[in-house]
């Protein structure tokens, strides 16, 4: 393909020519069963998004151009190229009150969000919120923390334990998911966090709700196993 090239020159429309050149209908068709759903879509594959990203560089303003033309890979792209310092919490809440389908939710939060100096703040107050990607967002900062930020102290994820735990009870599929990928990501950080994570896991199983018993089941499988504790205790 003809890159475009890590240039000041870039802009929109440039970058909306290369999606066009990059553009996969057929992809696209098939995005529907994996439960990504965008209005608008290109249908192009995220490591050709990445490699896009690399050559844009980082860009914020034009980000939150991308990002106001509501298109899939424009949007994708606007994660990957934005700054994180220069995100303001009014950014945040802007972007994840349109998140509409699990794929935006989870690139943002890795590409970005679990970047800036909102990560735990938001972390907490989404996985409060009603709306289900709003939710999701904030389990998946949990479970993108866990495994980012290595230099974290324990408490700061144990304090997401009482939040996993009174969110159990919601049944949504893409809620519970990220309910059990942050407690298994949190319990893989070390073997003190596993025991604890273990141990809400177990808490959650008694509570009268198929999904929590899912989720801890989910949890259990992973946190106890064999290759998830030897590689733990090689840590130690």
């Amino acid at each position: 393909m003809e890159t475009i090239g890590k240039m000041e020159a870039v802009d929109v429309e440039s970058i909306l020519k290369e999606l066009e050149a990059l553009s996969n209908p057929e992809a696209a068709k098939g995005m529907a069963r994996f439960g990504i759903t965008p209005k608008k879509t290109f249908g192009v594959a995220i490591p050709s998004l990445r490699k896009l990203a690399r050559e844009i560089g980082q860009n914020h303003s034009l980000a939150l151009q991308l990002w106001a033309l509501g298109i899939r890979e424009t949007r994708i792209l606007a994660s990957m190229i934005a700054n994180p310092e220069a995100v303001t919490e009014e950014q945040m809440e802007c972007w994840v009150a349109e998140f509409d389908y699990w794929e935006i939710c989870d690139q943002c939060c890795a590409n970005l969000f679990e970047k800036t100096r909102f990560a735990y703040q938001k972390a907490v107050e989404w996985s409060s919120r009603q709306e289900e990607f709003v939710k999701r967002a904030g389990f998946v900062l949990m479970a993108r923390l866990a495994v980012s930020d290595k230099n974290a102290r324990d408490e700061q994820f144990e304090r997401f334990f009482a939040i996993i735990q009174r969110e159990a009870i919601d049944d949504r599929n893409y809620v519970k998911k990220a309910v059990s990928w942050a407690l298994r990501q949190i319990g893989k950080r070390n073997l003190r966090l596993n025991r604890r994570a273990i141990e809400i896991a177990r808490e959650i199983q008694k509570i009268d709700s198929r999904s929590a018993r899912w989720i801890a089941s989910d949890a259990l499988r992973e946190l106890t196993s064999d290759a998830v504790q030897r590689r733990l205790k090689r840590k130690e």
